[in-house]
């Protein structure tokens, strides 16, 4: 099946094309950073994390949000999710190679990948996400392509893919709780020092997953025609709403702990992220953007649910995903670092190579999505032809 990525017409080949360029630009600022060293990203001392691991941390909820369609298709038979369970398996294979990339190059030398493999720690948190991550990466890779290839030749899976597909299920919730874990367990680092924040990452990435997911049928719609099902669509945006709804709640409960405990050190990274901090303000705008992001896409979406409006459906999946793209791609992380446990704040802001860098990785997981799809695609077009 694989040579079947690789068959289309000019426009398709001009799209894959056109992805390799971010891809090439990408790959020689990382050739620049192995040659420099870190020094020419924008973290340092107190910001030992930066651009490359708050994208790590927003696509590992993308990743985990395929549990939403797996768990009501293979667990409830919801047959709503027949036509859009697969590709939600590939948007969550594709989600975790970008968050493996994003760490290959935070590593700064691609050696200091082997100590995880040869000196395993299991003592450490960091060495039990690669553990839920690479498991969670060959779960959904199998259960995808061994579906698919059922489907091809219209025969039933096989009987040792189901105890794969109930592991994949708490997998899904795993892999974004033990990253939770890393952050959590950190002490004077206080927005990160909540229990709320494993729950908190589960609802953004039920929320932002799903609305990529969404914007992905539509756009599929779109360009070849292809029908992920309206009733599918429809009860994915219920899914969306919920989890937003939760997300803010977790919000509001954070800022309440913080602002009426009156506790400073906790009290300062949330002033930091929507009000600044002695002087130092970069993030206001973008926590705003992405709060009110928030909230305007609960009452399009629930409008696009009621009139089956499709544009409203795109507007308001794209509003939910760039507000927990904010959150946690940009907020999250420079919210917990800002202010170090001596009270200084230290502002971070990703350089140039740094973006393009990042911006290469997501340009390799638009070709390897892209790829899955038109296999997917082809086997949908060869088994449904007359």
């Amino acid at each position: 099946m694989i040579e079947r990525a690789f068959i289309g017409r000019g426009r398709y080949q001009l799209w894959l094309a056109g992805w390799l360029i971010p891809v090439g630009i990408g790959l020689a600022c990382y050739l620049f950073q192995y040659s420099h060293g870190l020094g020419i990203t924008g973290m340092g001392r107190d910001v030992i994390w930066g651009f490359y691991v708050a994208q790590f941390t927003f696509l590992v909820g993308v990743a985990a949000s395929a549990v939403m369609v797996v768990a009501p298709f293979y667990l409830h038979d919801c047959r709503e999710f027949a036509r859009i369970v697969i590709l939600g398996e590939f948007l969550a294979v594709t989600a975790v190679i970008m968050c493996v990339l994003h760490i290959f190059v935070d590593l700064g030398q691609p050696a200091r990948v082997l100590n995880v493999l040869l000196h395993p720690s299991p003592g450490s948190v960091m060495f039990w996400d690669m553990i839920v991550l690479t498991g969670y990466l060959g779960l959904n890779l199998v259960i995808a392509w061994t579906t698919l290839d059922c489907e091809r030749n219209a025969t039933r899976p096989p009987r040792w893919i189901k105890p794969l597909i109930f592991l994949s299920i708490p997998w899904a919730v795993a892999i974004h709780t033990v990253t939770a874990f890393l952050y959590s367990g950190l002490p004077g680092r206080h927005l990160w020092l909540t229990a709320v924040v494993a729950p908190r990452f589960l609802a953004t990435a039920f929320a932002s997953g799903p609305a990529l997911l969404v914007l992905l049928c539509l756009l599929l719609k779109k360009a070849v025609g292809f029908d992920a099902g309206k009733e599918g669509l429809r009860r994915l945006s219920f899914t969306i709403v919920y989890a937003m709804l939760a997300n803010l709640f977790f919000i509001f409960v954070e800022s309440f702990t913080a602002f009426y405990s009156g506790v400073p050190s906790h009290r300062h990274d949330l002033q930091y992220l929507f009000w600044g901090l002695d002087g130092h303000a970069a993030m206001v705008p973008w926590m705003w953007l992405s709060l009110l992001m928030a909230v305007a896409s609960l009452p399009i979406l629930l409008s696009s649910i009621r009139r089956g409006n499709q544009r409203r459906l795109a507007l308001a999946c794209g509003l939910v995903f760039f507000s927990t793209w904010i959150d946690k791609g940009l907020g999250f992380i420079a919210g917990g670092l800002a202010v170090s446990p001596m009270g200084t704040v230290a502002s971070y802001a990703p350089t140039v190579p740094e973006l393009l860098i990042s911006l290469g990785i997501y340009a390799v997981g638009v070709l390897l999505l892209t790829l899955f799809y038109k296999i997917v695609l082809s086997v949908r077009a060869e088994t449904e032809s007359p």
